[in-house]
């Protein structure tokens, strides 16, 4: 039986873009353009087309570009979780959007890399293997060899129940965070409104095998930075896209 999609997504669109200059000197990384799309939009498509009706969008750096364009969006309702004070990172953005995303299962949405062919159906796919019984996240994870733009040593492993362990000090590790998961809002709203990775959460989930995985089934391109950006213009020139 399918669960249910949830029906808000959490946008992380606030960095700084730091590893992404000096193209991102005067724009949002989330607003680069790569082979003529903006960079958030590879994600938002497919979410919207899997029936995604809500959107928060942390905002800090270039924000008014970011609300400019995120009001732009059709079919769905854009809200915003400021932090022009300052950036909360991937853990604090969602313990102040406590109040904007509700107690509902979310997606909570890296904006710097995405999968082709970019369709909704790993959202489907990740939705359908979320059971709040027995996590409280679940990672898209991309395969390290079936991937563009990623130099790490990978994260995670993943064991035959689904549950996740981290690389910690293993060479490597055959899978990637993929930039999208689905979270439980609760445990961060519990949480100050302070600069915080999501990684705090995430090291009490671990040992406690709330955290699982689902292989991503398609191929994934990150761009993290300027050459990552060009090498994803000519792979998806290359591929017709």
């Amino acid at each position: 039986m399918m669960n249910a999609l949830p029906h808000t997504a959490m946008i992380l669109a606030a960095g700084l873009g730091t590893r992404m200059r000096p193209l991102t000197n005067e724009t949002a990384k989330p607003l680069l353009e790569v082979a003529g799309k903006r960079l958030m939009d590879w994600q938002l498509a497919p979410l919207i087309e899997a029936g995604v009706k809500r959107l928060v969008v942390n905002t800090h750096w270039c924000a008014d570009q970011v609300e400019a364009h995120a009001r732009g969006i059709g079919g769905v309702e854009v809200v915003f979780s400021d932090e022009s004070d300052e950036v909360l990172e991937t853990g604090g953005a969602l313990a102040k959007a406590a109040p904007l995303l509700g107690d509902d299962p979310v997606f909570v949405v890296n904006t710097d890399a995405f999968w082709m062919p970019n369709d909704p159906q790993p959202l489907i796919d990740l939705a359908d293997a979320y059971f709040p019984s027995r996590m409280d996240e679940i990672l898209l994870l991309a395969d390290t060899q079936r991937c563009l733009g990623f130099g790490g040593k990978g994260d995670f492993f993943l064991d035959e129940d689904g549950a996740l362990t981290h690389r910690g000090d293993a060479d490597a590790a055959p899978w990637a965070y993929a930039g999208l998961r689905i979270v439980n809002p609760t445990l961060y709203a519990a949480h100050a409104a302070e600069p915080f990775s999501a990684f705090r959460i995430w090291s009490e989930l671990l040992p406690n095998r709330r955290m699982h995985g689902f292989a991503l089934d398609r191929f994934w391109l990150h761009v993290g930075d300027p050459q990552a950006l060009r090498d994803a213009e000519m792979w998806l020139k290359c591929h017709g896209a």
